[in-house]
């Protein structure tokens, strides 16, 4: 029998996994919308089995300077490579320096004064992580996509349970109010929730790389099943109590590998 009780009184979250599933939505839709000027920009290079590799690992290093860099260092490197990445993908869009040259003056401008009020940290969050995963997204293929997130799922895990420096950088950068996690008052409880940049961008490489291969069917439906994925990782999180820092990425293949299965199930029948 089920607990009506315990049903009623069971907590869980739509806020993130709502954020989840439209964030990487609107990534496939975007990439489609840009995939031809990055395509011809970039002479169709890719990244190989040992470039994703390489990718991982100094991803994987980063994290653990991060962990012991003074915060000043922190706050300056990240400000630097931030803006930078912004002007460059601006203006690979719009072909206008001066047009380009705006986006990071705005970034500036809002990390000093407006970086306080959640919903302005969050844009530049989204920002940040449709950034990178417009722009890696056409390095990649369907087999070296494989190989990136399942040893970044790997490194995920190493840092979080092992080492540890993935909660001491992430902690750190929050405190210095760089855009590194998404954080949402959860609905309807109200309590804060975050999910690091780095897990959005894995979400929307899948998807896109999803839609590449099988249509933008299948990558909407990946961006679905991740929201699925997340929303019963939190209600077993929440009413569990068994982690407070869990691997994201892990939820994040959940998703991927649930929506594979279910298009192969659609596509066999």
């Amino acid at each position: 029998m089920v607990c009506l009780q315990c049903v009623i009184h069971m907590q869980f979250d739509l806020a993130l996994p709502s954020a989840v599933f439209l964030i990487v939505a609107v990534l496939v839709f975007l990439y489609r919308k840009v995939e031809k000027t990055f395509t011809l920009l970039f002479e169709d290079q890719k990244f190989t089995a040992r470039d994703a590799v390489l990718m991982v690992a100094s991803m994987g290093i980063m994290v653990s300077v991060i962990a012991f860099l003074p915060g000043q260092a922190i706050q300056i490197g990240f400000i630097v490579a931030y803006s930078y990445m912004l002007f460059v993908f601006t203006y690979m869009v719009l072909k206008k320096w001066y047009l380009a040259a705006v986006s990071p003056i705005i970034f500036l401008v809002s990390y000093i004064y407006l970086f306080s009020n959640l919903a302005v940290f969050n844009i530049f969050v989204i920002v940040f992580a449709m950034v990178i995963t417009i722009y890696l997204s056409s390095f990649f293929t369907w087999k070296t996509v494989w190989a990136f997130a399942a040893i970044l799922t790997v490194m995920d895990i190493i840092h979080i349970y092992v080492t540890g420096f993935m909660k001491q950088a992430a902690i750190g950068m929050i405190e210095l109010k760089l855009p590194v996690m998404l954080i949402l008052p959860r609905v309807p409880s109200g309590n804060l929730i975050g999910l690091g940049t780095g897990d959005l961008f894995l979400a929307g490489l899948l998807a896109v790389q999803t839609a590449k291969k099988l249509g933008q069917k299948a990558g909407i439906l990946v961006a679905a099943m991740n929201g699925v994925a997340m929303f019963v990782f939190e209600v077993i999180s929440f009413n569990t109590g068994f982690a407070d820092f869990f691997p994201a990425t892990i939820v994040v293949m959940a998703g991927w590998l649930a929506s594979l299965g279910a298009i192969h199930l659609i596509t066999s029948t």
